[in-house]
């Protein structure tokens, strides 16, 4: 346990930006997995679930959450699954 109260702050401020990031991470996986299950099952909305998970995924991005080609990567394999 830290005894400078910067430290302590920084603590308290690092818990609190490790579950902004698990919940960013968290909604791109599920829109992920919801847009795959579309695809998977030909549902008539799969274009905007594709719509949706991009979009999660370049706010995952913009926040530092992904690397740059990893969310590249990501949004390809999705476009490739759309366009299957």
């Amino acid at each position: 346990m830290p005894n400078i109260k910067s430290a302590k702050k920084r603590v308290l401020v690092n818990q609190t930006k490790a579950a902004q990031n698990r919940a960013t991470k968290k909604a791109y996986k599920e829109a992920v997995k919801a847009f795959e299950a579309s695809v998977k099952e030909n549902a008539d909305n799969k274009q905007e679930l594709y719509t949706k998970a991009v979009s999660l995924v370049d706010k995952a991005w913009s926040k530092g959450v992904l690397a740059r080609n990893t969310a590249s990567r990501k949004k390809a394999n999705l476009a490739k699954l759309l366009n299957k």
